[in-house]
C-alpha cells in the first residue's frame, strides 16, 4: 500500500522530483535565483549582484565582491534599516516577521528576517521530508494521516512598528497552509498562549481528546509535557492515551542525551527523525531510516558555504580571523568540522549562523550538528567540541544505567592552570564522583587533545548533579522558558555567573 496518496499541482511535483543535477550544480542555480531577485535592493546594488550572475563562475565572482557577515556587522549595515520599515533593504519588499533568537552581548535578542519566499522554501523542503517516509520499513503507515502535536513558540506575536516578531515556530503555526490545519495540534488558541506553563496545562488537557500520530518539538519541552501527562492520567505510558504515537521529529540539539529518558515514557517503539530547522532556513533533514546524518538542502532556498573550523580561519575564542578559506559543497572533505555560512531568499548574505557540522557522507550530502563556534571549549587547547560532550554524556548515561537529560559545563581557573566544572541533570540516584571519572575517560578516548592536555594545564574536571528542574527553573527565571530556547552547553561570561548565582541561592 503506498503512503501517501496526494495529487499535488504540476509545479509542485517537478519541484519534489529526485534530484537530476550535482549538488554543485543546484547550488549555483539557486545562488543566481537568488541574487537575481535581490539585485534591485540596496544590498544587490552594493555589492554588483548584476555584475555576479554573469560571472563566468558566479560563486567565485560572489566571494570576492561580497564580504562575510555575522549578526552584529549585518544588523548594524543593513538589518536594522528594515526594523524601521525601509523596503528592498536585502531582499525585495518588506519585513514584516523577525524571528527572535538568542542574544547577543550586544542585544536581548537577535531579530531574524523572515519573509514568505523562506517561509514557503521551508514548507518544500518539509513536504520532501514527509515524502521521503515512503522509503522506510516498518513505519506505522497509519500514524501519519493523525494528529501532529507541535509544541513551539507562540503564535501570539510581539507587534513592532510595523512588523511581528516570535520564535520561528510562533511565526510558522501562525502562517501554517489551510490543508495542514485538520492536522494540526494543539490548535490555533492554545498555540496563541504566551504564558508556557498553561500552553502545557491546556495540552494536558486536551490530550485525551486528540488521536496524536507525529510529535515534533525541542527535546527537553516534549519530554516534559508527556511526563505530565503520563501523571495527570496515571498512566504508564503516553501510548494508552495516543496508541497511535509513531513518529517525533526533533532537532535543535542532540537528541542521544534525552533518548533514555524519552523511550521510557513509551509503550512501543517510535520513530524517530532529525531535523536542522533554524531561524535562519531548513538547512537539512534524515531522508531515510538509518542515515548517518541529515541531507542538505541544496536545490531550494539557501546557499551553502563551509569554513573548516580550525585555527587559520578562528581564533580561540570562535572569533572570525581575516579572509578565511571558504568552500563550496562539492570541495569539502569528510570528517572535517566546518562553520556555515548561509545566503537565504530573506536577505541573509554570507551569513555566518554559528553553527559546526561534519561531512558524515560527502556523496549524499550528509551531515551532523557538531557544536557552536562559540560553544567549543578550549582554555588550554583541549579543543572539546560539543560532539565530544554528547557521545561522552550518552556512553555514561548508558553505563550507569541513568537519564541525563540536560548537561553543561564551565572552564574555571585552577591556580596558575585551568579545570572544568561539569553541571549534570539527573533524577537517577549516582555516586557523583564515578560519573565524572567515567565521563573523563570517555572524553580522554573520544579527544587525543583533550587527553593530553588533562596531562598539563587542565590539571581537574568537577561535576555537579542536579535535578532536572534545576535547569527548567533557570531558564524561566532568564525569561526562556519553552519554545527553541535551549540550555547551553557551554557556559561564559554573564550567563555563567547568573547560574552561578542562581545555584548559590540554593533555590531549585
Amino acid at each position: 500500500m503506498a503512503l501517501i496518496e496526494i495529487q499535488l499541482p504540476s509545479k509542485v511535483s517537478r519541484a519534489l522530483r529526485l534530484r537530476q543535477k550535482s549538488p554543485q550544480r543546484q547550488q549555483i542555480k539557486i545562488l543566481k535565483r537568488l541574487l537575481k531577485k535581490a539585485r534591485f535592493t540596496q544590498f544587490g546594488q552594493q555589492y554588483e549582484f548584476d555584475k555576479i550572475v554573469i560571472a563566468k563562475h558566479p560563486e567565485k565572482k560572489f566571494r570576492e565582491l561580497v564580504p562575510i557577515f555575522d549578526y552584529n556587522r549585518i544588523y548594524k549595515e543593513w538589518w536594522y534599516k528594515t526594523l524601521k520599515g525601509r523596503p528592498d533593504v536585502c531582499w525585495p519588499g518588506k519585513i514584516k516577521y523577525y524571528a527572535l533568537s538568542s542574544g547577543t552581548s550586544e542585544a536581548a535578542s537577535k531579530y531574524i528576517p523572515i519573509t514568505n519566499d523562506l517561509l514557503r522554501g521551508n514548507r518544500m523542503v518539509m513536504i520532501k521530508q514527509l515524502l521521503s517516509l515512503r522509503t522506510y520499513h516498518d513505519i506505522p503507515v497509519k500514524s501519519i494521516g493523525k494528529g501532529w502535536l507541535m509544541i513551539g513558540g507562540s503564535t501570539d506575536l510581539q507587534k513592532g512598528s510595523g512588523y511581528y516578531a516570535g520564535d520561528l515556530s510562533g511565526i510558522s503555526a501562525k502562517k501554517v497552509p489551510f490543508w495542514f490545519a485538520p492536522f494540526y495540534k494543539p490548535g490555533k488558541k492554545i498555540a496563541k498562549t504566551r504564558d508556557w506553563d498553561k500552553k502545557i496545562e491546556e495540552v494536558v488537557r486536551q490530550a485525551p481528546n486528540w488521536d496524536i500520530g507525529f510529535i515534533v518539538g525541542v527535546p527537553a519541552w516534549i519530554q516534559l509535557c508527556i511526563e505530565k501527562i503520563i501523571e495527570r492520567y496515571s498512566l504508564s505510558n503516553i501510548h494508552e492515551i495516543w496508541p497511535n504515537l509513531g513518529f517525533y521529529v526533533h532537532g535543535g540539539v542532540s537528541f542521544e542525551p534525552y533518548k533514555k529518558g524519552f523511550e521510557r515514557l513509551l509503550g512501543k517503539p517510535v520513530t524517530y527523525i532529525e531535523t536542522y530547522l533554524a531561524s535562519e532556513g531548513f538547512i537539512a533533514y534524515q531522508d531515510h531510516q538509518y542515515a548517518s546524518g541529515m541531507r542538505l538542502v541544496t536545490a531550494e532556498h539557501l546557499f551553502l558555504e563551509f569554513i573548516p573550523f580550525n585555527e587559520k580561519n578562528f581564533d580561540r575564542e570562535g572569533n572570525l580571523r581575516e579572509a578565511p578559506e571558504t568552500l563550496m559543497i562539492h570541495e569539502v572533505e569528510e570528517l572535517v568540522d566546518y562553520a556555515i555560512l548561509l545566503s537565504t531568499s530573506a536577505g541573509a548574505w554570507r551569513y555566518l549562523i554559528g553553527d559546526t557540522v561534519r561531512f558524515t557522507d560527502k556523496n549524499r550530502c550528509e551531515i551532523i550538528i557538531t557544536g557552536r563556534i562559540k560553544h567549543y571549549l578550549s582554555l588550554v587547547g583541549e579543543h572539546l567540541s560539543i560532539d565530544n560532550m554528547n557521545k561522552a554524556i550518552q556512553a555514561s548515561a548508558e553505563e550507569f544505567d541513568i537519564s541525563i537529560p540536560e548537561y553543561t559545563v564551565a572552564g574555571l581557573p585552577h591556580g596558575r592552570y585551568f579545570a572544568h566544572q561539569w553541571y549534570v541533570a539527573t533524577n537517577n540516584t549516582v555516586d557523583e564522583q564515578a560519573l565524572r571519572a567515567s565521563i573523563d575517560e570517555k572524553l580522554k578516548k573520544l579527544n587525543d587533545d583533550y587527553a593530553v592536555e588533562r596531562t598539563t594545564a587542565l590539571k581537574d574536571v568537577y561535576l555537579k548533579v542536579l535535578p532536572e528542574s534545576a535547569f527548567m527553573k533557570f531558564l524561566q527565571q532568564k525569561g526562556k522558558l519553552g519554545g527553541q530556547h535551549k540550555f547551553p552547553r557551554v557556559l561564559k561570561g554573564q550567563f555563567l555567573q547568573d547560574w552561578q548565582d542562581f545555584l548559590a541561592a540554593g533555590d531549585y
